[in-house]
């Protein structure tokens, strides 16, 4: 698992949203995009990550910030957590982890003892050229949102 690094391009993708319609990455251009990854869809940490982020899109918007959740979840489960929580932002079904690997967040976890591949919980701020200008990787779910828009702000 390598994960990309500040100063790198991020790969354009496309994958499908919540609603089933295909996102591209790079329709984006001119604004920053916050790409979260996270491991799977109304689960207890990755429901508090995402409505955090839901309860700061004020925030988000206004330093120009669009928020693209992606974990390997498919589009009808992103769609129940979408409504289940009031999300207001778009999820992204990255199904076979092609975009986790490209990002090098898909690797070795270990739960509970188990050990499985999966991805880590990183999120990647993309600047508005398209090319990674922070990485997030310490964070609690509860403190995510903070965390960047504090970055933010310390621009």
């Amino acid at each position: 698992m390598e994960r990309l690094s500040i100063g790198t391009t991020a790969p354009d993708f496309e994958l499908p949203n919540q609603n089933g319609s295909m996102i591209k990455l790079s329709s984006f251009h001119g604004k920053k995009v916050l790409v979260y990854f996270y491991p799977k869809a109304m689960t207890p940490g990755c429901t508090t990550q995402a409505c955090s982020l839901r309860d700061s899109k004020n925030e988000l918007d206004q330093r120009n910030v669009v928020v693209l959740g992606i974990s390997p979840d498919n589009s009808s489960r992103l769609k129940k957590f979408e409504i289940r929580d009031e999300l207001n932002f778009t999820l992204l079904a990255d199904e076979t982890h092609q975009i986790a690997d490209a990002f090098g967040v898909w690797g070795p976890k270990k739960f509970m003892g188990k050990e499985y591949d999966g991805i880590h919980r990183i999120s990647f701020l993309i600047d508005e050229n398209g090319v990674i200008e922070h990485v997030f990787d310490n964070f609690k779910t509860s403190n995510h949102h903070q965390v960047v828009i504090d970055y933010l702000d310390s621009l």
